[in-house]
């Protein structure tokens, strides 16, 4: 087996199916790959999905169930299940085009060993697809970024796969991507091996949504510091003086007040105007900082 494509999923029924079966469209000899998919504890029409796709899959597909426990256990259940001499991150709101695999592989065979990243376009609608094109403004200088990575499976099990202590939103692929990194393992951007990333517009009711992550992802910064006090890190988290005191200041001038009147009127239920989707990314971003200086001070930094 040359590859193994892994995802898992939480609570995007309605998605996965194109996902899937974009992964089932391959150019790939489809005895040559398998899809490991691991649902981690869906409440919504998940298990439908997975039927479907079963009688649909046009190659090996192994789907692993198991309770909600965050995306790093999701990804080494997915890990521990694999057969693929080189296993292909994505996330359950990936479209891979066709030729995906085949250009894992293909740049995998240039650079034996190395990390493979490939370039991903975002979308805002499955059903509103650009000619893949990949340009500059996609690009994402993560090491390791499991939108579309793929790495020798021997290799990200030499490591012990992902950190299950980030239990919360973010960061474990980072670090996975600095542990790689600091073992020597090389990266090669391969952009031909292309994806369509799926982020839908938010709506008013995701607001908050937006806030809780943001909130959640300041938490796990603290814990990849910890683990990797290194200026990629520092940088990449904004744990830095320069970052946290510009953020301090710009607190003082009751900026979360200011955005939050921004959103008042923002309808529950329709996308975000994109003056409303500055204000509320704005509005995370901030809170992610005071979020973080809260972690720091209850770590003890």
């Amino acid at each position: 087996m040359r590859a193994t494509i892994q995802l898992c999923t939480y609570n995007r029924a309605a998605l996965l199916a194109r996902v899937l079966d974009a992964c089932f469209d391959q150019t790939f000899a489809r005895d040559e790959y398998e899809i490991v998919l691991v649902d981690d504890g869906s409440t919504d029409d998940t298990p439908t999905a997975v039927d479907v796709a079963r009688r649909r899959a046009t190659c090996a597909l192994t789907v692993v169930t198991q309770r909600n426990a965050g995306l790093a256990r999701a990804r080494n259940a997915g890990i521990a299940r694999s057969c693929g001499e080189r296993i292909i991150f994505i996330d359950d709101d990936v479209l891979p085009l066709p030729t995906f695999v085949e250009e894992h592989l293909r740049a995998a065979d240039r650079h034996p060993g190395f990390i493979v990243r490939g370039g991903a376009i975002e979308v805002e609608s499955p059903d509103d697809l650009p000619p893949p094109i990949w340009n500059i403004k996609n690009y994402s200088g993560n090491y390791f970024w499991t939108t579309n990575v793929s790495v020798p499976l021997a290799t990200i099990r030499a490591i012990g796969g992902f950190d299950e202590s980030f239990a919360e939103y973010g960061w474990e692929d980072i670090d996975v991507g600095l542990r790689l990194r600091a073992s020597g393992v090389r990266a090669n951007f391969h952009p031909a091996a292309l994806v369509y990333h799926v982020k839908p517009r938010p709506t008013g009711a995701a607001i908050e949504k937006m806030v809780a992550q943001a909130r959640a992802q300041a938490r796990t910064a603290v814990r990849l510091v910890r683990r990797h006090p290194t200026w990629r890190a520092y940088l990449a988290t904004g744990i830095n003086p320069v970052q946290l005191q510009f953020h301090a200041a710009l607190r003082r001038t009751s900026l979360e007040r200011r955005l939050r009147r921004q959103l008042e009127n923002a309808s529950p239920d329709r996308p975000l105007e994109r003056r409303q989707l500055r204000a509320a990314r704005a509005l995370a971003n901030e809170l992610y900082f005071a979020e973080l200086e809260t972690a720091l001070r209850a770590d003890g930094a």
